[in-house]
């Protein structure tokens, strides 16, 4: 029997939580689960994708019209009679959980992916958190966390820890590749030559991913390595980023960094790196350091999250917010010498094909949902 699963996520930015559901609905094709998303905002870059690959997308505006928008939600929840509504994201957890217990359905699985609680959201954000947290023993049947850092720091923050379980992201290995001549191209595009080393790090630009930290340690080894340059993908690393350019400029390097902004090409990119730095001060689950590990690439990263578990002694850990340990940790990858590094970033792939698959990830999710509906008599 064919079970409809109705997602609800706060909007179609390019982050964490889009890119999961986007390869969880994919993955899931030939299941028997069938998937519609409804977006609570209609910004970001997520929208075409979702749109390209055929999948069925509804798109509110609650920044525009709060009530009317959740009295569609309402009626949307009661229309369509999903067996499943599973929310991404504090502020759709809290809305897409209510409407769906106001439409009658107890199938409803949260899902939280940030792990500071502590940090410098917005306050509607911390409000809405606090409204999970006391509404968590009533209203999701299942709370499904990215990381088991997220477990923890929710359930210290008052979610009902007897409902939480852990899904740690998978990534669909068959996107992951690049050949040698689009390395060697991309590299030739950025003015990089053969006998270069290249440190790369991926990720939007955001107080979060602490760029300012990459950049500071990325002076700090240019002064000891003259054919040591510094790539950076994402959303908002480009010239036109104030910011950024200020920092670049500080470092005394200039000359030494690249920046691409954002790219449908991620693997390429990757392919194009020798080294791949996280320098986050704070991440869940970080789909930017599997995918470099998937690439075969050896990784320095701030102690975040649940990147310990995800490398597990594949690549380098370092405190966060510390430019000097950051730089450090890269000089020390340099040191070893391309075969070590070169195996390093063997058994990270390794690691990523044996325990993170998404087809692992999408098993895991159905295992919920079936748990889930055991019994419902929707």
């Amino acid at each position: 029997m064919t079970r409809h699963v109705l997602h609800v996520i706060s909007g179609l930015e390019v982050g964490g939580a889009e890119m999961a559901l986007y390869r969880l609905i994919l993955q899931s094709r030939g299941s028997a689960y069938t998937h519609t998303v409804i977006a609570l905002t209609p910004e970001g870059g997520m929208y075409e994708r979702f749109c390209a690959a055929g999948i069925e997308l509804i798109v509110l505006d609650f920044r525009r019209a709060p009530i009317s928008q959740f009295l569609l939600l309402y009626r949307l929840m009661r229309k369509i009679r999903p067996d499943i509504v599973q929310t991404w994201l504090y502020h759709a957890d809290m809305l897409g959980g209510l409407a769906a217990r106001m439409a009658g359905n107890r199938n409803v699985i949260w899902g939280i992916r940030a792990t500071d609680v502590d940090g410098g959201c917005a306050r509607s954000t911390v409000l809405v958190r606090r409204l999970c947290a006391s509404t968590s023993r009533w209203m999701p049947h299942t709370i499904v966390c990215v990381a088991e850092a997220a477990r923890r720091a929710h359930a210290l923050a008052g979610y009902d820890a007897a409902r939480m379980v852990v899904v740690a992201n998978g990534f669909d290995l068959s996107c992951l590749t690049a050949t040698q001549d689009q390395r060697a191209l991309l590299r030739t595009q950025c003015g990089f030559s053969a006998e270069d080393m290249v440190v790369g790090t991926l990720g939007r630009f955001n107080a979060d991913k602490d760029h300012a930290n990459f950049v500071l340690a990325a002076g700090q080894l240019a002064r000891r390595h003259d054919r040591l340059y510094f790539l950076m993908v994402g959303t908002n690393l480009d010239s036109d980023n104030q910011d950024l350019m200020r920092w670049i400029a500080e470092t005394g390097y200039p000359n030494r960094f690249v920046l691409l902004g954002e790219r449908a090409d991620v693997p390429v990119c990757l392919a194009a790196m020798d080294i791949f730095c996280l320098s986050s001060r704070t991440e869940a689950f970080p789909n930017a350091v599997g995918e470099a590990m998937a690439m075969e690439l050896p990784c320095v990263s701030t102690d975040v999250g649940d990147v310990a578990v995800l490398m597990a002694g594949t690549g380098v850990l370092v405190p966060k917010a510390n430019p000097g340990a950051l730089a450090q940790g890269v000089a020390g990858l340099l040191a070893m010498g391309g075969d070590t590094r070169r195996q390093l970033g063997r058994r990270a792939k390794a690691r990523i094909h044996a325990e993170f698959t998404m087809e692992r990830t999408r098993k895991r999710f159905e295992g919920i949902y079936e748990n889930v509906t055991a019994g419902s008599k929707l």
